[in-house]
């Protein structure tokens, strides 16, 4: 399965995701200029990065195509708990792997918990709590 998809820039919306630089990001903002007497509409868009949480900001014409990430979705049991690192396995695959404990979910993941991560082109982020047993 590929990593990325294309799409025209004028389809983006808040909220969507976006290669900006090569680096995955989340659209926060996105307008468009009226089309000119000769040219076509350009679409202002602001992003910020997914993995490193940094602001990014590009010009394209709305017909441009643009790179569009594609990520997985999964569900993984927390089988211990270290620091802020958490040793999960994937609850299709039962593969066994570490990830790192986002700030915002400190506190609520213990052994047993059941949590969704993201793989976006080969790392695995923790996204939210499912449930707790």
């Amino acid at each position: 399965m590929s990593e990325k998809k294309i799409m025209p820039a004028s389809s983006l919306q808040k909220g969507s995701y976006v290669f900006v630089e090569g680096v995955p990001c989340r659209v926060t903002d996105i307008a468009t200029s009226k089309t000119g007497k000769h040219g076509a509409a350009k679409c202002r868009i602001e992003a910020i990065g997914i993995l490193d949480e940094k602001k990014r900001v590009f010009i394209a014409p709305g017909h441009e195509n643009v790179e569009v990430p594609v990520i997985e979705k999964k569900s993984a049991q927390v089988l211990s708990v270290a620091d802020d690192t958490a040793n999960v396995m994937d609850v299709d695959t039962f593969e066994t792997f570490d990830m790192k404990i986002p700030a915002e979910l400190k506190g609520q993941i213990e052994s047993g918990t059941v949590v969704m991560y993201w793989d976006l082109m080969g790392q695995k982020i923790m996204k939210q709590v499912i449930k707790k047993e």
